[in-house]
């Protein structure tokens, strides 16, 4: 039996780690591949309370793989701002904020803020809770639009592919 040289060992080695690095690689691409698609996250912050916010709504721009989750709480006492982070997948898309009022009577009122209203690539937005008197904020939604056209009338609208709520109750 001969003795391997050197060179023989080196090369053999050097295969063994390519053969390591790529089963690694292989074993990297599965998981990576089965994991779960990133969702963006809001912070919202009021009154010394600070929530992380995830998707109400998450789907496709093609309204494909929709996954759901449920409006998160954030106390706001009347006349304090809320105050919303977003990231930057949210702030460098056009995206529109429906705020939800209501009066004592009931009455609601809506309001909308967009990307338009704000410097391009805005990441801290604050909301007033009471911009009347008589209207108290209940809540926050944060949407992703896209454009769809209704098969039946061929009219286009802008509908939500992905949206983050909010409610604001007072202490």
């Amino acid at each position: 039996m001969s003795k391997l040289n050197v060179r023989t060992t080196l090369a053999l080695v050097a295969a063994g780690l390519v053969a390591v690095a790529a089963v690694t690689a292989v074993w990297v691409g599965i998981a990576v591949s089965k994991a779960p698609a990133y969702q963006p996250q809001i912070t919202a912050y009021a009154y010394g309370e600070s929530v992380t916010v995830e998707p109400f709504m998450y789907c496709t721009v093609r309204m494909e793989d929709c996954r759901y989750g449920e409006t998160t709480p954030l106390t706001v006492p009347s006349g304090l701002p809320v105050q919303l982070s977003l990231p930057e997948r949210i702030s460098e898309s056009p995206w529109l904020i429906q705020l939800i009022y209501q009066r004592p009577s009931g009455e609601q009122v809506d309001r909308v803020l967009s990307f338009a209203d704000f410097p391009d690539g805005a990441r801290a937005i604050t909301v007033e809770s009471q911009p009347e008197p008589d209207l108290r904020l209940v809540g926050i939604e944060v949407q992703l639009p896209i454009l769809a056209r209704d098969t039946a009338t061929g009219r286009e609208t802008y509908i939500p592919h992905a949206a983050w709520s909010i409610v604001t109750p007072e202490p």
